[in-house]
């Protein structure tokens, strides 16, 4: 008799060999269906993806958000459930016990559950800096959530339902190295800034909570505030070595170099007219 439940994962990938293994391993037990949807990859992230039974599709990457919707729009999903993961997370035995154990009594007026993220930055945990714990709507019953179409910060939202809460976390652990997580975070400060503009000039409320304040600074001095909020004001600097690598690169020097990006496209958009 099979223990596999009706939960259909889904995970994005590109040059992933590194991290996926892991991320399936997580789930093999008990997911009825892993599907992959591959942006071209180079290395053996399809091969392994078919070592773990998963159903690969392959469509072009344009951001993660058309990513995820085009699986729920083109995918064969067959669980009643959904589990967004990226190829770099997966889950730990303790939430995926839980899962098994939450799905037989989950009331049919819940559409979701917040799962808590657990960050490994050149292998340390990051609990500081009021990074952890940071929760994400990431399991929800099929048909009813989406993710939201914006370039970057995407969340999946649900299109009716509530929500509960998963206790246990899951980790996110890439694999690849500091090189690859600097060229990543290169890449996400375009789409940023390109963003950024665009809500400017149509007048995008900020979001709530600090992410307000920061909006409201002078650029380029927000990055210093932000960082200095992480860093000293959320504790931060209780994350050691790793710990200040991890919030100086993700909290100054990347929010710097989104507003150095913005005024970069702000001067080209003045000099062709």
């Amino acid at each position: 008799m099979s223990n596999k439940l009706p939960i259909s994962v889904i995970v994005l990938t590109y040059n992933e060999e590194s991290n996926l293994p892991k991320c399936l391993e997580s789930v093999k037990y008990f997911a009825g269906q892993i599907i992959v949807v591959d942006s071209k990859s180079a290395d053996r992230t399809v091969a392994i993806a078919k070592e773990y039974g998963a159903e690969i599709y392959e469509h072009s990457f344009v951001n993660q958000a058309e990513q995820f919707n085009w699986a729920l729009d083109n995918c064969h999903i067959n669980g009643e459930w959904i589990l967004r993961l990226d190829a770099d997370e997966f889950l730990t035995p303790e939430l995926a016990e839980e899962i098994k154990k939450t799905l037989p009594d989950i009331s049919k007026n819940i559409s979701g559950f917040y799962m808590k993220r657990r960050v490994y930055f050149m292998g340390r945990w990051i609990r500081y800096g009021g990074y952890y714990p940071s929760r994400f709507l990431r399991f929800f019953r099929a048909g009813k959530g989406r993710s939201e179409e914006r370039e970057m910060d995407e969340h999946i939202v649900l299109l009716e339902g509530e929500h509960g809460h998963f206790k246990n976390d899951f980790v996110d652990d890439n694999h690849k190295g500091l090189s690859d997580w600097i060229q990543k975070h290169n890449n996400y400060s375009s789409r940023e800034a390109a963003a950024g503009i665009r809500e400017l000039r149509e007048g995008v409320p900020a979001r709530s909570g600090i992410w307000w304040l920061y909006q409201e600074l002078p650029h380029f001095v927000r990055a210093f505030f932000y960082f200095a909020y992480r860093y000293i004001f959320r504790g931060g600097f209780l994350d050691g070595k790793e710990g200040l690598v991890f919030h100086f690169l993700q909290g100054f020097w990347y929010r710097f170099l989104v507003d150095a990006k913005m005024l970069e496209m702000r001067k080209n958009s003045d000099i062709n007219g």
